[in-house]
Order: structure tokens, then sequence, then C-alpha cells
């Protein structure tokens, strides 16, 4: 087995594309897992915890640029108010020790359907960074993922940044295990509301071959806020509406029968998640309006 060590981004993209089979490693807690146990034993390892521009983040337009080697502690220590959703996801993410090397570009690299960092990341429309020799090119996330565990890179390719707006309205993630870290999501749901756009963004983890967004349930539910001037006078939504929210976020989902939960109860606990997560998150957006 190769194992590069390359010291700038540069470096990084030229062993890449070299070595266009090497498995990039930042913190390793998926990658080292799977060779520890055998489960894949790549040719070569791209070592990228030496590279400081990937641990830096700021904005950059009206973006925040986060660099793919940024770790969920920094994401909930740094920026837990910017992106209030993602720092939710991040603080269920493993032991303090894994989050303190585990980063959301390694999660977004593996494309696991129950990775935590993805539905934030679905919920508040982040694009993904992707660069080679050849140059760099942003991808929605709601694009990246093609399958379990696969991503629309080239081979050639290594996630740079994900992008993202900070938070301009309430946001949620819950997860549904048996605790509330180190455990892999029976199913995981994200919420974002931004006034600004008039938008519902929506994420759904561990209850489809990718994660997904429930992009019915989030043209319903803005309907809803529109119709009734909500947006300008926020109120009571109506029970029955919230409640066709949660069927149709259940609805995106195609879960399986699993060792961790069946496929029903991932549909019926993806629309508990939807009304609650929604319900705090308007009766946020409410309080701050009379505040």
């Amino acid at each position: 087995m190769e194992f590069l060590q390359p010291s700038t981004w540069s470096e990084a993209l030229q062993m890449k594309s070299a070595y266009p089979t090497a498995m990039p490693i930042a913190g390793g807690t998926d990658v080292m897992v799977e060779i520890n146990l055998d489960r894949h034993r790549p040719e070569g390892i791209i070592d990228l915890g030496h590279i400081r521009d990937l641990t830096e983040w700021g904005m950059e337009g009206s973006s925040l640029r986060v660099g793919a080697g940024v770790t969920y502690s920094r994401i909930i220590d740094e920026l837990g108010q910017r992106l209030p959703c993602l720092a939710m996801a991040s603080r269920t993410v493993g032991s303090p020790q894994i989050r303190n090397r585990g980063t959301v570009g390694g999660n977004l690299g593996s494309a696991s359907p129950a990775g935590d960092a993805h539905p934030p990341l679905l919920a508040t429309d982040a694009l993904a960074e992707l660069a080679s020799v050849a140059g760099t090119r942003r991808l929605p996330v709601r694009e990246f993922f093609t399958g379990p565990k696969r991503n629309s890179m080239n081979k050639d390719e290594l996630i740079a940044a994900f992008l993202v707006a900070p938070a301009n309205g309430p946001q949620q993630f819950s997860k549904v295990g048996t605790r509330n870290a180190m455990v892999i999501a029976v199913c995981s749901f994200s919420l974002a509301l931004d006034p600004e756009r008039r938008h519902i963004g929506t994420g759904i983890g561990s209850a489809a071959p990718t994660p997904v967004a429930a992009f019915e349930a989030e043209r319903f539910l803005e309907g809803v806020l529109d119709e009734g001037g909500l947006w300008e006078k926020p109120g009571a939504v109506d029970a029955k509406a919230v409640a066709r929210f949660g069927e149709l976020v259940a609805a995106a989902s195609k879960p399986i029968d699993d060792v961790r939960g069946t496929a029903a109860y991932r549909r019926h606990a993806l629309s508990v998640m939807a009304r609650r997560s929604f319900s705090w998150a308007w009766d946020e957006y409410r309080a701050r309006a009379s505040a």
C-alpha cells in the first residue's frame, strides 16, 4: 500500500492525479474502520492531515466556505451560531475523541446514507467544492450522492470545502438511535427555515439508498405559509397541514428493514421528527418575530 503525505493542497491534487485510486484520509474515522475490519484495502492512502488550507473557514460573498478538514468539534465551537443544524448534528457524532478528528469533508466523501452531516447540508442547500489539477467545480450537495457510499466525484478529484449560507432563520436536527451519540442513526431529519427566500429546506438520512431531500413536503409547507401570509405575520399553522408535512417527508424516504429498524418504523419516525422539527423551528420563528 502506497502512503502519500502532501504538505500543500497543490501537491495533494498532483498526487491524486498520479494515483487516482489512492484513498484520501483526514481524520480517518471512517477509512481506518474499513481498513481495520478488512472491508476495504485501498492501493494507496493520501494523508491530508498536514494541509492547512483544508482546516480554514471564512466568508466568501454571502456564504461560509468551510474547509473539508474542519472537524466536528470546531463546527460546534466556532460555527454553532451560524450553522445551527450542522452543529446539532455534529454533537451526535461519536465520542469527543471522534469529533476532534472527524470532518464533514470526510463524511461527504464516504457518502454513507447514514452520515450525520448530510441532512443538514441538504436542508441548507450547501455546495460541495471539488478540485483536481484541471480545476475546481462546485456541485449542490443535493446532486452529490449517487448511491450507497457512492458520489459524483471524478477519480482525480478531492473535496476542498463546502459552502453554505449562514442561517437567517431557525434550524433543527433530529436523530433516532439507541442513544444520542456513538451510534449509527436509525433515521435522521434536518429542517431549515429561510424567511428571506420563503423556503423550507429538508434533509433525510438513513432512510434511502442515499441522503435525500423531501421536495414535495418542502413545496407543500411553503405554500401553506405563503397562502396564510404567515412569513410576514407568524401565527399558528394548522395542525392538519403540519401532519400532512410529516406524511410527505415520510413518503420521500425509501427505507429498508435492517438490524437497526424496520422500514415501517423509519417512515413513522420520520413523520414524527418532521412534525416536531417544524413545530420547534416555527415556535422559535414566532418568538423572534414578537421579540
